[in-house]
């Protein structure tokens, strides 16, 4: 049975997330505070966790990067927070989607599904098809049906983390520090250039990318 961690100091909201999650098949486990969620998570490791960032004890970004530091499991963050910075914060910490309050169940419901179809294993260096280009991860390999599409050496990286996470929104240090290295970890002007170098070559319309999307402030999502 999948098992999800609830971090969140709302009795109120943590009783509805924990009589509707299990009512459709999860195994639930809550914790009022950072402190217990972290606790919770060593005793009985979930399959992904729900966290809010205001919490009584400790910042909500604080325990994702605990999360972080030896868990792979996806994490969703709850918060009253609409500011873009907080948003920031918690993606660079390894947060996977992020989810502003007030909010309706069957929109949490989705993300939970589709951070859990992420999250399983997919095979290794997989062909991934879109209607309009082929990306074969391990050939190294980018074709479309006039034919092969010649990338140059940052531009295949690029797009190859993209790829590696499809339909997750990867932010604009993550990628920096892994295609750049960490010392290029503000220089998001070089993803904005390489982006739409990316976009002349693959997208159908360059100026509505449907497949190499820009999330405005945060970080960019492939969407196969």
């Amino acid at each position: 049975m999948t098992r999800i961690l609830i971090i969140d100091d709302d009795r109120q909201l943590l009783r509805a997330l924990r009589i509707t999650l299990s009512a459709r098949g999860y195994d639930v486990v809550v914790a009022a505070d950072g402190a217990g969620g972290l606790a919770a998570a060593s005793r009985t490791p979930p399959d992904l966790v729900v966290v809010d960032l205001g919490l009584p004890d400790l910042d909500g970004v604080t325990v994702v990067e605990g999360l972080r530091g030896w868990s792979g499991a996806p994490i969703i963050v709850l918060s009253a927070r609409h500011a873009e910075a907080s948003k920031v914060d918690a993606l660079d910490a390894g947060a996977d989607d992020y989810v502003t309050k007030p909010f309706g169940m069957d929109e949490l419901l989705a993300r939970v599904r589709a951070a859990l179809r992420r999250a399983t294993p997919a095979a290794e260096a997989p062909v991934i098809t879109t209607d309009a280009f082929t990306v074969d991860l391990a050939n190294k390999r980018v074709t479309t049906a006039a034919g092969d599409v010649r990338l140059t050496p940052t531009e295949w990286h690029l797009l190859e983390v993209l790829a590696r996470h499809p339909d997750r929104l990867v932010g604009h240090r993550q990628l920096l520090q892994e295609v750049w290295g960490p010392k290029y970890e503000t220089e998001t002007n070089y993803l904005r250039v390489y982006m739409a170098n990316l976009r002349r070559k693959l997208e159908p319309d360059p100026a509505k990318p449907r497949y190499l999307r820009t999330e405005p402030g945060i970080g960019y999502r492939f969407t196969p």
